[in-house]
């Protein structure tokens, strides 16, 4: 059973992972090349071409995401869910 904490939690995890992961990937393919993570430097170590988004917002955003469920985590193990036994109970009352 899902409560308000449930829903918040899975819909802002979501957010930020896909975020960070599918639109920025997808606003950094439309960008054009380089699609790499990191600058591109020449011989000499001088950057002649970057990412269209900062590597550092991309990673913030997927970690937040995971920071997120993360903290989900602990709050569902802190107060487990009460669905299951709601169920044993209205089995059991069926049977009886």
């Amino acid at each position: 059973m899902t409560d308000m904490i449930d829903k918040a939690a899975m819909a802002l995890s979501s957010t930020l992972l896909l975020a960070g992961i599918v639109v920025l990937g997808v606003v950094e393919i439309l960008d054009g090349v380089p699609y790499g993570a990191a600058p591109t430097t020449n011989e000499a170590g001088e950057v002649i071409a970057q990412p269209g988004i900062d590597p550092a917002i991309r990673t913030g955003l997927v970690l937040a995401g995971l920071a997120v469920l993360g903290l989900w985590g602990l709050y569902r193990v802190a107060v487990p869910a009460t669905g299951v036994e709601r169920r044993t109970a209205d089995a059991t009352a069926e049977t009886q």
